[in-house]
C-alpha cells in the first residue's frame, strides 16, 4: 500500500436549514464566504486534501439539507461516515433544539464509533446568542463532542473542527500501525529457527 496516498475521509455536515452548512463548507475548501447562498437540495458533495501532522487526508464532506422535506434523504450519507458536524446558529435557539435531533437520527442510523464535533456557528453574532454555552457544553461532553464556536464569515474556528477530526484520525491510524507492527514482531519472535548443521 503506499503510504503517501490520502487517508480518505467521510464528513457529513448536520443541522436545521439556515444554520450556514454550506458557508463552513464554502470557507474551508475555498477560503471563501458568500452573504447569501442557494438552500442545498438533497446534498452537495465537496473535497479537500488536507495535511496534518505528516498525515495526508482526503476530507469527502457531504452538506446535508436542513429542510425538513429532504431530512429522510440525509440517513443515506450516514453510512460509513468518519465524522459528522452537527451545526446550530447561536443566534436561533430552536435551531439547538433540531441539533439534538439531528443527533438521536445519526446514532440510529450512523455507525457507532462515528467522531462527532459541533459547532455553534456565527460566532460574529455572539452579542445576540440566545443559547447557553454552559448547556450546549455539558450536551457535547454528554455525547462524546468536540464542541467550538465558529463563523463562516470571519473564519473563526472553522479549521479547528477539521484540525480535531484529522487529530482522531491520525491518531487512530498510528495507533492501527503500532498494533500491526507489535503483532508482527511477536509472529517473527515466534517462528522456529532453523538449526545449522555442523558441516
Amino acid at each position: 500500500m503506499n503510504s503517501n496516498l490520502p487517508i480518505q475521509i467521510k464528513v457529513v455536515i448536520l443541522g436545521d436549514s439556515g444554520v450556514g452548512k454550506s458557508s463552513i463548507i464554502l470557507r474551508f475548501v475555498y477560503d471563501d464566504f458568500k452573504g447569501e447562498t442557494d438552500s442545498t437540495i438533497g446534498a452537495a458533495y465537496k473535497g479537500k486534501v488536507y495535511q496534518h501532522n505528516n498525515c495526508n487526508i482526503q476530507f469527502n464532506i457531504w452538506d446535508t439539507a436542513g429542510q425538513e422535506k429532504f431530512k429522510s434523504l440525509a440517513k443515506m450519507y450516514y453510512r460509513d461516515a468518519t465524522a459528522a458536524i452537527l451545526v446550530y446558529d447561536i443566534t436561533n435557539s430552536q435551531t439547538y433544539d433540531g441539533l439534538k435531533e439531528w443527533y438521536r437520527e445519526l446514532k440510529e442510523f450512523g455507525p457507532e464509533d462515528i467522531i462527532l464535533c459541533i459547532a455553534g456557528n456565527k460566532e460574529d453574532l455572539v452579542d445576540s446568542e440566545s443559547v447557553q454555552l454552559d448547556t450546549v457544553e455539558e450536551f457535547a461532553e454528554s455525547i462524546g463532542a468536540y464542541y467550538k464556536r465558529t463563523s463562516a464569515k470571519t473564519n473563526y474556528g472553522i479549521d479547528m473542527i477539521f484540525k480535531e477530526i484529522a487529530n482522531k484520525v491520525c491518531a487512530d491510524k498510528r495507533t492501527t500501525q503500532q498494533t500491526i507492527l507489535g503483532s508482527m514482531t511477536l509472529l517473527q519472535e515466534n517462528i522456529p529457527q532453523k538449526k545449522k548443521g555442523c558441516c
